[in-house]
C-alpha cells in the first residue's frame, strides 16, 4: 500500500479501506465504553458542537492494536521508514447538528512535559497542565498525522479543506497565502479509510450542513528528538510496530 508522491509533492495523501466495517465497529465500542464511564474527566470535553477526547491513545489504549492493523504498519513503513512514535492523539466527535468550523491553519505546536529555554522552541502555552511549543520547522516537517475516519467524510458533513503543497514553504502567515491562485481540495474520505497530511499544510474545516455526524481519530507521529530535559508528554512507542 505504497502511497503516490502525494505526501510529498501536495503535502497529503488519501486511502480508503484500511480498516474493515467489524475493526470500525470495534473501535466505536471501545470508545463508547470508555465514554459512558469518564465523562467528569477532563481530557473528555463535551459540548453543543463537538465531543473530544485528548490524549486518545492512552484513554481509550484497547484500541491500539486495531487501529494498528497491518494495512496501517505496511502505510506507515513504505512511506516514511521506521522510527517513528506517537506524539499526541485526539478523538473528535462532530455531532450531526454541528455549527463548529475551524478556519485556515498549520499545525505549528506539539505537545511537551514541561516549559524550558530551549533555542528556537517558541510560543509556549499552558492548557490544563499541558505544555505546547512551537518547535523548529525542521521537527515538524519532518512529522505527519494520520486521521482515521469512523464516519463518511463528505464536504457536507465536514470534511477537511487543504491548500495543496502549502506544506512546502515552511511556516507561513495565511496573509502571504494567495488564496486566487491556491488550488484547493476537499478531502472525502469514506469509513474505514484514512487522510495522512504533514503539519505545515493549510488545512481548515467547514460547518456540517447535511445531519450527519463525524467522527475522526487524529493521530501525530513524530521520529525526533527533543533537547535535553525536554520531552514529548504523550510519546508513545508502538511495540509491535
Amino acid at each position: 500500500m505504497k502511497l503516490s508522491a502525494g505526501i510529498t509533492t501536495e503535502g497529503f495523501s488519501i486511502i480508503n479501506d484500511v480498516f474493515t466495517k467489524n475493526e470500525i465497529e470495534k473501535i466505536i465500542s471501545l470508545i463508547d465504553e470508555k465514554t459512558k464511564n469518564n465523562l467528569n474527566n477532563n481530557t473528555f470535553r463535551q459540548s453543543q458542537d463537538l465531543f473530544a477526547i485528548r490524549q486518545f491513545h492512552k484513554e481509550v489504549p484497547e484500541t491500539l492494536n486495531i487501529i494498528f492493523n497491518q494495512n496501517l504498519k505496511k502505510i506507515i513503513e513504505s512511506n516514511f521508514g521506521k522510527g517513528y512514535f506517537i506524539t499526541k492523539s485526539i478523538y473528535f466527535d462532530k455531532p450531526e447538528k454541528s455549527n463548529w468550523f475551524v478556519a485556515y491553519h498549520q499545525d505549528l505546536t506539539i505537545s511537551v512535559n514541561k516549559k524550558i529555554e530551549a533555542e528556537n522552541f517558541e510560543n509556549w502555552t499552558v492548557k490544563q497542565n499541558q505544555f505546547a511549543v512551537q518547535p523548529p520547522k525542521e521537527i515538524l516537517e519532518d512529522n505527519f498525522t494520520i486521521r482515521i475516519h469512523i464516519d463518511k467524510t463528505t464536504k457536507e458533513n465536514g470534511a477537511l479543506k487543504v491548500i495543496n503543497n502549502s506544506h512546502s514553504r515552511g511556516i507561513l502567515r495565511i496573509e502571504n497565502l494567495d488564496f486566487e491562485n491556491e488550488k484547493e481540495t476537499v478531502c472525502e474520505v469514506d469509513k474505514g479509510g484514512i487522510m495522512i497530511m504533514k503539519p505545515l499544510l493549510f488545512h481548515a474545516s467547514n460547518k456540517t450542513i447535511n445531519n450527519e455526524r463525524r467522527r475522526v481519530i487524529h493521530i501525530e507521529f513524530s521520529r525526533q528528538g527533543l533537547p535535553p530535559g525536554l520531552e514529548w508528554s504523550e510519546k508513545t512507542i508502538l511495540m509491535n510496530h
